[in-house]
């Protein structure tokens, strides 16, 4: 899948499932109740111990759902994505902007999506090739803060993270964010191990983004 397809799919979709665990186990069911929910988008964090085969496992159970996009995300360097990438990869996420991590990305033409707060950050991101701007944190803004950001950057696309809730997901959409990240909001149920919550909430989230979106 190339990189045009995989921001397309993503754009689409318009929710990414931030997925943090605290087992192997753990991250693939909840991987597979936000795929059964809707949310096609999963980045698998590398704060999950052996992330790197979550990515692996879940490539090859999804192999034949194109649909279906992994990311790797709290990719804090250049090395760390290469082996992200090897294991399968087809985006990159990281809570800051790596100029090493956007270059090799740029390289192997995967999606780069890092972390950014000022319009600074995200004009430095921009000139090193990022195709979306993960705005983090979210709750440190608001959505009424892409708004204000899109008067100078208007080309900027804009996928906010932390801060996101099924009370505020519209909001977001609505004030021009291509797409949404979601975590512990989503996620919380699997600790009790109610991964049909998980499933319930994703599918939430996705009617959610198609009615903001329909709405414009």
């Amino acid at each position: 899948m190339n990189k045009l397809q995989v921001l397309t799919k993503i754009a689409d979709c318009g929710v990414v499932a931030v997925v943090r665990a605290d087992s192997k186990e753990e991250a693939i069911h909840i991987s597979e109740a936000c795929v059964k929910g809707g949310i096609l988008g999963i980045e698998v964090t590398f704060t999950i111990s052996d992330a790197e085969d979550v990515i692996k496992e879940l490539a090859a159970h999804y192999a034949g759902n194109p649909e279906v996009v992994l990311g790797a995300g709290t990719v804090l360097d250049a090395a760390t994505a290469r082996i992200a990438i090897l294991a399968g990869a087809q985006f990159i996420v990281s809570p800051s902007f790596d100029e090493q991590t956007a270059r090799l990305c740029n390289l192997y033409q995967i999606p780069y999506m890092p972390g950014c707060m000022t319009i600074t950050e995200m004009k430095n991101a921009l000139e090193h090739g990022v195709d979306i701007i993960k705005l983090f944190p979210g709750n440190a803004f608001g959505p009424d803060f892409v708004k204000s950001v899109k008067a100078p950057l208007p080309q900027v696309n804009i996928m906010p993270t932390g801060g996101v809730s099924l009370e505020n997901v519209d909001q977001w959409i609505k004030n021009g964010c291509v797409a949404v990240g979601v975590g512990g909001n989503l996620v919380a149920p699997a600790k009790t191990g109610d991964y049909e919550k998980i499933t319930e909430y994703a599918s939430q989230y996705i009617k959610k983004v198609k009615e903001a979106r329909e709405g414009l």
